[in-house]
């Protein structure tokens, strides 16, 4: 069976968010830069698909795509990082710190707005020929969705901030979700089926992923978008990436941390039970 046990693939985890805390800095970003580019890409797909279709859902089936090739590359999305890396620092792995933690959280940001901003770069260049021409259809829908989900939760106030960070909770409580499906099965087909499933609901859904918007709002402010940078980072990125914080962290590491690795694995005692006596019969 290539099912493995929620307290072992807990446990996969905690060794995953320490092997992470000292992976060399070159790695780290290098892992990041190119979880953010893959991902971006696959953004960029679906935002394709659903233009020339007019099919949304469609779009979300296969934006998965990117998703479960950075993953089985061993690539890093702070998404995922903001979920398995504390579990080492709650476990008192040795050598594991708070400021170990920030570390990798902080390389593992830069890494992916590099790659994320990079295709962000190319899709604009592609949708305007180089910047010769106004952005084709595909161009136009990334500059509208800069502009609906930054302005359009700074036009509710307080409710839009509070909108936004909760679709951010929820973004990443489906996406931690869909990366420690991954540590469910030892198969390939096993593992891309319990990442697709997960991140499919997030992306129809609308939920906001801190690493898809480094692509989706840098291509919006290249192709036009009335937005500014001050929009995007206080009306968007900024409470997206918190959200993802306390949703990856509080619904997917702690809960599965709480309920399997702490108290969930069953510790059997062997009991050994006297021998049986022969009962002693009368003599004849």
């Amino acid at each position: 069976m290539s099912y493995v046990k929620p307290a072992e693939f807990t446990a996969r985890m905690i060794d995953a968010g320490e092997a992470k805390v000292f992976m060399s800095t070159r790695d780290t970003v290098l892992r990041a830069f190119m979880a953010g580019a893959i991902l971006a890409l696959g953004a960029a797909f679906a935002v394709t698909i659903t233009v020339n279709t007019g099919q949304p859902l469609l779009g979300a089936l296969l934006f998965p795509v990117g998703f479960c090739m950075l993953y089985l590359l061993g690539f890093d999305l702070l998404t995922g990082v903001f979920t398995l890396v504390p579990l080492a620092l709650i476990d008192k792995r040795p050598g594991v710190r708070p400021r170990s933690v920030l570390r990798n959280w902080g390389l593992v940001f830069v890494g992916n707005f590099a790659g994320a901003f990079t295709v962000a770069l190319m899709m604009s260049i592609i949708v305007t020929y180089g910047f010769s021409v106004e952005p084709n259809e595909i161009g136009q829908a990334l500059g509208t969705i800069g502009e609906s989900r930054t302005v359009g939760y700074a036009e509710h106030g307080a409710a839009g901030m509070l909108t936004l960070f909760i679709r951010g909770v929820l973004c990443n409580w489906m996406v931690s979700t869909g990366v420690v499906a991954a540590m469910m099965s030892t198969s390939v087909p096993g593992k891309v089926i319990g990442m697709w499933m997960p991140v499919l609901v997030f992306f129809y859904m609308g939920f906001e992923h801190s690493i898809v918007n480094m692509f989706l709002f840098p291509a919006g402010l290249m192709l036009g978008g009335d937005f500014s940078v001050g929009d995007y980072l206080i009306w968007n990125e900024i409470p997206t990436v918190v959200g993802n914080l306390v949703g990856g962290l509080t619904f997917v590491g702690l809960t599965l941390y709480a309920t399997h690795a702490r108290t969930g694995t069953t510790r059997t005692r062997t009991v050994t039970l006297p021998a049986p006596r022969e009962k002693v019969g009368a003599s004849s």
